[in-house]
């Protein structure tokens, strides 16, 4: 188990690990909500104002479908070994960054930090690598039906999820 110094309401000051505020994430970069409003986010540690978070719309929606739509051709001929690696960097970031993104969920949901620090935080790196290795190993087939016909399968990339 980590040693980890626990998250103490009147002793541990939030601003030290958020932003005051967050946008939204779209294309690569933060971008402020369309609407331009934003929610208080009250942690269940002290029931306080934390952070304040993009209120997100339809408008919002919309333009992080449009940067992933425009993503998805790129990405799709990426190869797998190269999205691999991508999955497992982001699963190492997240090994890095462990006693941040614990005490970060612990302020947002009010879980204990044993929870978020041993099983939540470690289980996400887990799935990018889980992913990253299914990747890897994902194949096609083909098969006779009959004296004329063949099938086969393939995967590739449909779109946007």
């Amino acid at each position: 188990m980590n040693a980890v110094t626990p998250i103490e309401p009147n002793r541990h000051d939030p601003s030290s690990i958020f932003r005051k505020q967050y946008d939204n994430y779209i294309g690569g970069q933060w971008v402020a909500p369309k609407s331009g409003q934003y929610f208080d986010n009250v942690t269940p540690v002290t029931g306080k104002v934390f952070t304040r978070i993009a209120r997100s719309d339809k408008d919002d929606v919309e333009a992080a479908l449009d940067a992933a739509h425009a993503a998805k051709d790129a990405w799709g001929k990426t190869p797998a070994a190269e999205r691999a690696n991508v999955l497992n960097r982001i699963a190492d970031r997240i090994e890095q960054n462990l006693e941040t993104l614990a005490h970060a969920e612990t302020w947002d949901n009010g879980k204990p930090i044993r929870e978020t620090l041993n099983a939540d935080i470690p289980l996400a790196a887990d799935h990018f690598r889980y992913f990253a290795g299914a990747i890897r190993v994902q194949e096609g087939s083909i098969g006779e039906i009959d004296h004329d016909t063949i099938a086969y399968h393939f995967h590739e990339p449909l779109g946007v999820v």
